[in-house]
Order: C-alpha cells, then structure tokens, then sequence
C-alpha cells in the first residue's frame, strides 16, 4: 500500500473514530434492544458502486422479507447501483443515496429526509476485512434512534449498538453478509443470490427468439478490473470444448469489451457476439443459457442470481470468499495454473467439458425424477 493510500485510510479510521464520540448518546443500546425485538421498518445500507456488492445485498431482502408481510424494508445504495436493484420482488423501496453536502452530517438534505423515516433497524452492510466508514457513518447518522447492527471490526463496530462478529466456519461472502443480519433473522447454511424478472424491450426480442432455437452458452470474457480477466485464448478454448459438446457458445460483453468479445469469437469459429445489452438484457440471456463460464466479475454473481449453472474463472482471487461454491455452480481458480506456465487454455477447455457433461446428467436426474412413478 502506496504512502497516499495508508494515510487515506488513516484518515478514514481517525473520522470513523471522531464521529462515534460525536454521536454517542447515553441508553442508546437499551432502547435499540427494545427496538430489535419486534423491528418492523427496517434499512440497508450497501452504498458501494460495483454491481456484485449490490446483487450481494439481495440475499439478505429475501431472508428479511421472509418473516412475515408486517416486514417495511428499504435500501440505501449507491446512486450507480440503483438499476441493478430496482424492482427486486423483496424490497419495498429502494432510495440512492444523495451524497449532497454529507459533511453536514444529520442536516445534509439525504440524511435528514432519511431519518424522518424512524426505522426500528438500519443495518451497515459492510464487511470484517476493510471498514467502511462512510457506510458506518451514514447508517448512525439515519438511525439516530434505531437498532443500528454492523461488522465487529474498528472502529466502524463503535457506531453500532449491535456489532456482529464473523463466522469462524466459512470465508464465504453471501454466508458471512447473511450472518450479519442473525439478530434479525436466522439464515439457512446455503443462500442463493437472486435478482427481478428482466425486463427486455423489443430491439433484442429477435435474438432471444434466435438463442431458445438451439442449446447456447453465454460466454462473459471481460469484467470491471483487467488484472482479474482470464487470457481470451483460455474463453476461445471454452468456446471449443463447448462447440464440440454441441453447445452454441454466445459471448456477452459490456462497455468497452465489444473488441475482446469479438477477439475471443474470430479464435472459436462458429461462436456468436451477443449484441450490446444492459443489465436486463443481459440478465435475459443468462436465464436462457443453459450454463454460462465467466471471469470472477459482476455478469458471474448476476449468472448465479438468474440460477444458470454458472463456472466462474478465477484469477489472483480468494474463490472460496468471492465464489458460490454450491451446486450448480463451479468455481475454479487459475492461479496455479498461471504462475506454473501451464497450458491454460487446455486446463479451461477441459473444465468447461466436464462441467458440460455435469449438467447433462443433472438435467437428466431431473427428468429420471419427474417421471418416476
């Protein structure tokens, strides 16, 4: 970490520090355990910009919404996340953060409207390894007099009156982010991440029609941070297996990516370019493919919300932390393959072929099932 950075953060802690003295206040904690107890209005705050951190948010509006209609729950975001969540079934409103004046703290003219709101419970969506201060702050300053439950790290557990300490069993994102609302609900072992009903208009109508013709996969060979991306030729090689396999490979691209895609397609003849598409478009041909192999990236937590069998490609990752490691989905890290100056591609193309054949007899166990007497 660069000189710039540490002081950065330094200066992140000191204010997360400056601001829990500033906003303690005398029998806040009994008042917040009266508060849990039958909480009925209740606030997430998640206000980071990146499309997986809000797609990780959904497992919680579901186990939330669950206990029962009285349930109020809204959602704080980033202003930039608000189209990956808006219209999600568990959720009655979802509210971008209006960041205007924040130094202002309880006046800023988003806080202040937000605190008129009285939630019983207002839970700071963060994680134990990096504190998140803004989050921290922004989730005391809205619950003034609400139940406020967080991460156990420092100093951000200073700004809570529930601080909720990590799961030693598991270094699983969704896991540890559902076990941070256990004073709120109890969690089952595995949660699935979920997302609306993509809403498609008529441009992109004709290639769906054209993709339920024949069997596809969707191939995502881009993602946010390049450092992550699997080398093009280790997708054309999945591209291969999976033509071989008598599956269509369809690469799915986002901004900026439409070269790479079309890169990976001119090294796997017989692949098709999807066109360009937003998140619900995107989100359509995922729910038709019948499995998608993307980099560890927002399109693989969006792949695994529309329940597609999804293999996720890792590079310099903690998989067992950022992956979904549950059936159907398969994670597989690259890492060692890399660093060994092993043939990559060969060690994708020989992945997607099981996962492939995986599927087919998972498909087929269901129809086995079905038609037994």
């Amino acid at each position: 970490m660069g000189l710039i950075k540490r002081l950065e953060r330094w200066g992140k802690l000191a204010l997360a520090v400056a601001a829990a003295i500033l906003l303690w206040r005398p029998g806040r904690r009994a008042r917040a355990n009266r508060l849990l107890a039958n909480a009925r209005r209740i606030l997430l705050v998640r206000i980071d910009d990146r499309v997986g951190e809000a797609l990780l948010l959904t497992p919680l509006c579901e186990l939330l919404k669950a206990r029962g209609t009285a349930t109020e729950l809204d959602a704080l975001v980033h202003a930039r996340c608000e189209r990956v969540l808006r219209g999600h079934p568990a959720l009655d409103r979802l509210i971008p953060l209006d960041r205007r004046l924040l130094v202002l703290g309880p006046v800023a003219p988003g806080i202040r409207r937000l605190r008129r709101g009285q939630y019983d419970a207002v839970v700071d969506c963060g994680n134990w390894t990096e504190p998140s201060v803004t989050s921290a702050i922004v989730s005391r300053l809205v619950g003034a007099r609400s139940a406020v439950i967080g991460p156990a790290v420092w100093p951000v557990s200073h700004l809570h009156t529930h601080s909720v300490g990590p799961r030693r069993d598991t270094r699983n994102e969704v896991s540890q982010r559902v076990h941070l609302i256990s004073p709120l609900v109890d969690g089952p072992p595995v949660v699935s991440l979920s997302f609306r009903r993509p809403q498609v208009g008529a441009r992109l109508q004709p290639f769906l029609e054209e993709l339920r013709a024949r069997p596809f996969a969707a191939l995502n060979p881009g993602g946010r941070l390049e450092w992550r991306r699997i080398p093009p030729v280790a997708f054309a090689a999945a591209a291969h297996a999976l033509i071989a396999s008598g599956v269509r490979p369809v690469i799915t691209w986002g901004p900026g990516e439409e070269a790479l895609a079309h890169s990976v397609a001119e090294l796997a003849p017989g692949s098709r370019v999807a066109p360009s598409t937003d998140l619900d478009e995107l989100a359509a041909i995922l729910q038709l493919a019948q499995l998608s192999v993307c980099n560890n990236t927002g399109p693989m937590h969006l792949s695994v919300a529309m329940g597609t069998p999804t293999l996720g490609l890792f590079l310099r990752m903690d998989v067992e932390r950022w992956g979904h490691c549950h059936a159907p989905h398969r994670m597989l890290d690259l890492t060692p393959v890399i660093d060994s100056g092993a043939d990559v591609a060969a060690a994708v193309r020989d992945e997607v072929s099981r996962f492939v054949q995986t599927q087919r007899e998972r498909r087929a166990a269901t129809v086995h099932r079905l038609e037994a007497p």
